[in-house]
């Protein structure tokens, strides 16, 4: 009988090296792998070198870049052939700040340095503990009272004196942070075995989800004034937040609800066999695991309303686009409102990208 060691071993297989280019041997692979995938990279890549080159040419070298005060002779005289970039100079506090008073819009430029300062804090997993809220309750009242004043010498400027960048942070902000634990709540309550409250949450999650954005803004601002004593008024900005805020739970409270369902049965049981309450039993058990699932869908939820609160225009609030529309209504800069709107996407961009971005590392982390 033929001992173990003395059978030979398989052959292994030898990797041969790579020869060639890397460069082309990638553009081989992944562009030009068939005749009908080279020709189609051949024309998408001929297409985006024309954009390039059109948007170059535009952007940065026939483009105006500074004018005299409020004069837009030089961008009406290349008008069609370059940007005039020389409008985000001339309009950028108006378009970040709105009608704040000029002299004090230090105040809210404080804020929105204070509202990144927390997204960043709060980004980072290390500082997740109890502190974390204070400094968010201190910072949000510091917030407060910058925009409002009237104390600490501070003159008093009225909430309808706000606009742009600011008022955006404010509504997402709130929104989503209100929002968030409200479609807990609700997805909790679907899955309710108390039929009060199942139909509740349902009845509430189909009205809302049912009418768009701009009936329940208009609905805040219009409609619930009247149905108020006389005499007593809720401001325009806290009913358009509250609006956002019921808008934003029914949305997530969906999201939630899928990722509830994603939970196996068997972590239910053990957390009860544990002897764990039922809402010790969501806040340790289901609710974190329920939450990692759908960490995609919620960071697009939340994309997708940061910018959804420039629908507050309908109701007269001076938003960071409602801000920009107003800006270029100057009859001196009327024709280079395409300036501005690059302007205020790539304000957009840049926060919805760093959400975007945050979710990915997010998510590879909880995952490990």
């Amino acid at each position: 009988m033929t001992a173990i060691a003395d059978i030979p071993e398989a052959p292994r297989a030898v990797r041969r090296p790579q020869i060639g280019n890397p460069v082309l041997r990638w553009l081989r692979t992944n562009l030009f792998s068939s005749i009908p995938n080279g020709i189609l990279s051949v024309v998408l890549l001929a297409v985006l070198a024309k954009g390039l080159f059109s948007f170059v040419q535009w952007g940065i070298a026939n483009a105006v870049w500074v004018t005299p005060a409020n004069d837009s002779s030089a961008c009406r005289a290349v008008r069609g052939l370059g940007a005039c970039w020389a409008i985000i100079p001339e309009k950028y506090r108006f378009i970040l700040f709105g009608t704040y008073p000029f002299d004090e819009q230090w105040r809210p430029a404080l804020a929105v340095l204070l509202f990144i300062a927390l997204f960043y804090l709060s980004s980072r997993r290390a500082l997740w503990r109890r502190e974390l809220a204070y400094l968010w309750i201190g910072a949000l009242a510091l917030i407060s009272m910058l925009m409002w004043g009237g104390i600490l010498g501070l003159s008093f400027v009225s909430q309808d004196r706000w606009g742009g960048l600011p008022v955006t942070l404010i509504l997402a902000t709130f929104g989503l942070a209100f929002g968030f634990p409200l479609g807990i709540l609700v997805a909790l309550g679907r899955r309710s075995k108390l039929p009060a409250i199942r139909s509740l949450s349902v009845l509430y999650v189909e009205l809302i989800r049912g009418v768009p954005l701009v009936s329940l803004l208009f609905m805040a601002s219009v409609m619930f004034p009247l149905f108020m004593p006389n005499g007593f008024n809720i401001d325009k900005l806290l009913r358009a937040q509250v609006a956002i805020i019921l808008f934003a739970g029914a949305y997530l409270a969906e999201v939630i609800r899928g990722g509830l369902q994603a939970v196996p049965r068997g972590q239910y049981e053990a957390a009860e066999a544990l002897g764990l309450s039922y809402w010790r039993k969501n806040r340790l058990i289901v609710l974190p695991q329920a939450i990692r699932h759908v960490i995609p869908p919620l960071v697009n939820t939340f994309i997708a309303f940061f910018k959804d609160t420039s629908l507050v225009l309908i109701i007269g609030i001076f938003d960071l686009l409602t801000t920009a529309k107003t800006a270029i209504i100057d009859p001196a800069w009327q024709q280079f409102s395409v300036e501005v709107y690059i302007f205020v996407a790539v304000i957009y961009f840049v926060f919805c990208f760093a959400m975007s971005r945050y979710s990915r590392s997010l998510e590879a982390t909880s995952g490990r």
